[in-house]
């Protein structure tokens, strides 16, 4: 899904953003993330948003902090999107996506007065996230391709291979990145990968720790 606006680095997005903690969710730049928003504070931040830049930071949540379960901790490394599509279920919910456009990096949350937490934030770690493209030439593309094929194999999962076939790498590594069905840790890791290729490496890596264990479970059973 394209972006209205441009974003060309750092410099582009503010330094305090909304965030939204959620656990096991994947936002990459430019992967569209749709969210079913029905939380009275995250309806908010949805109205406010959209009054506003429409950015909003996605993060994992890390635990509890303080035991407070309902303001746990929260990882170091989220992605900031931008609301492209918008809609409301007529039940007081909104069907929203989010288009990722850089990683940051946590460097305080703030004390505010919306129900929502907001957090200041500093894009630079990741320049590169506003280059469109950048490292796809780097990918093992092969590898990347034959491990998902072993991993839906083995997890008789559908794939349009046809669409695969027709990806970037960017847009492939990123999208199996976002849709797998891996835990936080996990998605973490893959959030944080310095690069293209690293994350492409990461996310082989995973799935084939992943395929390993099944194997050995299935042995295990006979």
């Amino acid at each position: 899904m394209s972006i209205n606006m441009s974003y060309d680095g750092p410099e582009d997005l503010p330094t305090t953003i909304p965030v939204f903690p959620l656990d096991g969710a994947l936002l990459l730049p430019r992967g569209e993330m749709p969210l079913n928003v029905f939380e009275p504070r995250y309806v908010q931040m949805i109205d406010d948003a959209l009054r506003g830049d429409r950015l909003i930071g996605m993060v994992q949540p890390e635990g509890a902090a303080g035991g407070d379960a309902s303001r746990p901790g929260l990882y170091g490394c989220g992605c900031v999107g931008r609301l492209t599509a918008f809609g409301e279920s007529g039940d007081g919910r909104y069907l929203v996506t989010l288009t990722g456009v850089a990683r940051y990096r946590i460097a305080e949350e703030l004390e505010v007065d919306t129900p929502y937490r907001q957090c200041r934030v500093d894009f630079e770690p990741f320049r590169s996230d506003f280059e469109p493209g950048e490292g796809e030439d780097d990918v093992d593309r092969d590898s990347v391709v034959r491990t998902l094929r072993n991993f839906a194999k083995a997890h008789e999962l559908t794939v349009d291979w046809r669409g695969i076939d027709g990806a970037s790498n960017e847009a492939l590594v990123n999208a199996l990145s976002m849709m797998s069905p891996f835990g936080a840790r996990e998605k973490q890791a893959l959030l944080e990968a310095a690069d293209l290729k690293s994350r492409a490496e990461v996310l082989i890596a995973i799935a084939e720790i992943e395929l390993a264990r099944r194997e050995g479970d299935s042995a295990g059973l006979q």
